[in-house]
């Protein structure tokens, strides 16, 4: 999920690697607010022959339980433990998180799914552009599932093996199922 390629080597796989320490960050600060406990779903894990998966390593260097991580990815060369489309597979367990970074494309309709598929209270992360907030066709989204969370990266990520950024900024959008806020509390990390 990166910026619209400006110039940049697209990366073999055709996806781009979330940087594990920037997911360690938004961790330990979200670790302050809520308590995360319980199965945890990456329903778009990515990782290949060359990468791991970002979100369940950062996971499991923060200590979380890597038993109680399931993934899955829609891409055949990824590590995932499930290939198959996230958005046409029946949730393959019980989650009280799920978390990734969606393809930009598709991102409201697996932001959508997981609403679905997460525990009562469960939470739902997702890595995106922070100006997915301005958009007149997400308009409706942020009337019916407003995020209680956003915590914004203040500096820009790279996600690609030479380290270049793009021209926008990310944040990580925490939902809470049956958390029906006014507003959205904005950290910076």
């Amino acid at each position: 999920m990166s910026s619209t390629n400006r110039g940049y080597n697209r990366h073999k796989s055709d996806y781009y690697i979330t940087p594990q320490e920037e997911i360690i960050k938004f961790l330990e600060v979200f670790e302050k607010e809520e308590d995360i406990t319980g199965n945890i779903l990456d329903p778009c894990s990515g990782g290949d022959e060359d990468h791991l998966m970002s979100y369940p390593s950062a996971l499991e260097k923060k200590g979380y339980n890597p038993e109680k991580i399931t993934t899955v990815d829609i891409r055949k060369d990824s590590r995932a433990q499930i290939k198959a489309d996230y958005r046409e597979i029946d949730c393959p367990g019980d989650f009280d998180l799920i978390i990734t970074n969606p393809p930009f494309k598709i991102a409201r309709d697996i932001i959508e799914k997981a609403l679905e598929d997460v525990n009562e209270g469960g939470f739902v992360v997702m890595l995106l552009r922070l100006n997915y907030f301005g958009s007149q066709k997400r308009f409706d989204l942020w009337q019916d599932h407003l995020p209680k969370y956003c915590f914004v990266h203040h500096q820009r990520m790279s996600f690609t093996d030479n380290g270049k950024t793009d021209s926008i900024e990310y944040c990580h959008m925490v939902w809470q199922k049956g958390h029906k806020p006014n507003f959205t509390a904005l950290k910076v990390i």
